[in-house]
């Protein structure tokens, strides 16, 4: 592996823990983002859905508070509006998101990353 893995992970998350402990296991420490305390920026989100293959709205956490006080359900909301508001609002963010080698995965389930290494 080239680059550094990166994992966007929210420690109070089992999903999240368990795709950082799948890398452990691999003998992999990634660089950890605590993405709740520093946000990825706009631009950095905008990439992270490229690389995924995913729409803003696709990685939402639609449960979440935020998603509904905010009318994010409202399809006329464009997508630069969804990631502005998952960046003032990075709990909207599905995760863990694990980045290496200019490709990422969501680990839902946390094995999908797998496929990244």
């Amino acid at each position: 592996m080239g680059d550094q893995v990166v994992i966007y992970h929210n420690p109070r998350c089992s999903k999240s823990r368990a795709a950082l402990q799948l890398l452990r296991d691999r003998g992999i420490e990634p660089q950890i983002i605590e993405y709740l305390k520093t946000p990825p920026s706009a631009t950095r989100l905008k990439e992270l859905l490229a690389m995924l293959g995913m729409s803003p709205r696709e990685l939402m956490r639609k449960g979440e508070e935020p998603y509904k006080s905010l009318g994010l359900g409202d399809a006329d909301i464009d997508d630069d509006a969804l990631v502005a508001a998952m960046v003032d609002n990075p709990i909207l963010i599905e995760r863990a998101i694990v980045v290496a080698d200019g490709k990422a995965k969501l680990g839902r389930p946390p094995e999908t990353i797998l496929g990244l290494l």
